[in-house]
């Protein structure tokens, strides 16, 4: 192979991955978003979610969620996969273990909480047109069968 066709290759290379890692950075659901208590609205007794962190990591996205369950400790999950509606494992969350997200638009996703291969809660999260606050709507049940609703509202750090 010549060394023009070498170079060539090797800039298109970078080109595709500069407009990647562009296109990720420019998601408006990464960051860390920290639960306004007083804009949202749960079904009492459900846990709540205090702060999650979105990262990109390799092409995969990374969640990390810390909050507190229903008796009020402390919880702690993590969930790393695609957003392309497919199901990956959540580790350190005792009433799930899998979740997927489907990007509905560039402000919009759904995403669906599984345990067992079961779905328990589905949600639509809703990045304001501004950035700095979104919406996470749920519904669902709990591990007891009891149904669950909520809609959380977190702001952008």
């Amino acid at each position: 192979m010549s060394a023009m066709k070498i170079k060539t290759i090797g800039l298109i290379v970078a080109i595709c991955s500069f407009a990647g890692a562009v296109s990720f950075a420019a998601d408006l659901q990464l960051g860390t978003w920290k639960l306004n208590e007083a804009k949202s609205k749960a079904t009492p007794g459900m846990g709540k979610v205090m702060m999650v962190t979105y990262k990109n990591t390799l092409g995969n996205v990374k969640v990390t969620v810390d909050g507190v369950d229903a008796k009020g400790k402390p919880t702690h999950s993590e969930w790393s996969g695609k957003i392309d509606g497919k199901d990956y494992p959540v580790t350190g969350d005792p009433i799930s273990d899998a979740r997927s997200y489907t990007k509905v638009n560039d402000r919009t996703m759904d995403f669906a909480v599984k345990k067992s291969g079961k779905t328990t809660i589905t949600g639509r999260i809703v990045v304001a047109a501004d950035g700095k606050s979104r919406t996470v709507t749920t519904s669902g049940t709990d591990p007891n069968g009891k149904k669950v609703k909520s809609a959380s509202v977190y702001d952008k750090q």
